[in-house]
């Protein structure tokens, strides 16, 4: 299986679990692998045959910012429906980074895989 990447998506939201949280938006990080075929895009050089990441770019900022989740669990969660739901990738890897949710760690957050990866 082919990998289609998108990463370093920043997203401003509302994320987290506390009162101050809840009114204030928040810049979550969003790295993305997707399973996809690119044989027939590469063979044809046409964009009809690949996974557009401009297309998932667009919706995965449209549900993150309309979510307002409580945790980046639930987050990634959805991130991977999107994909998999919408996008009909048979695989994707997710990972939300919530960067400063920690004072002293760089990075913080949660990386999930969904899905089936066939090589």
């Amino acid at each position: 299986m082919d990998i289609i990447f998108l990463h370093g998506l920043k997203i401003e939201c509302v994320i987290g679990v506390w009162e101050w949280e809840r009114k204030i938006t928040q810049s979550v990080y969003i790295d993305l692998d997707m399973g996809w075929n690119i044989t027939k895009a590469a063979e044809t050089d046409d964009l009809e045959y690949t996974l557009s990441y401009k297309d998932v770019a667009k919706r995965v900022t449209q549900m993150a910012q309309e979510g307002k989740f409580n945790l980046v669990e639930t987050m990634a969660e959805r991130i991977a429906e999107v994909v998999i739901g919408e996008f009909d990738s048979p695989w994707c890897r997710v990972k939300v980074n919530k960067k400063g949710a920690v004072s002293s760690a760089k990075d913080v957050g949660v990386l999930i895989e969904r899905g089936t990866k066939q090589s």
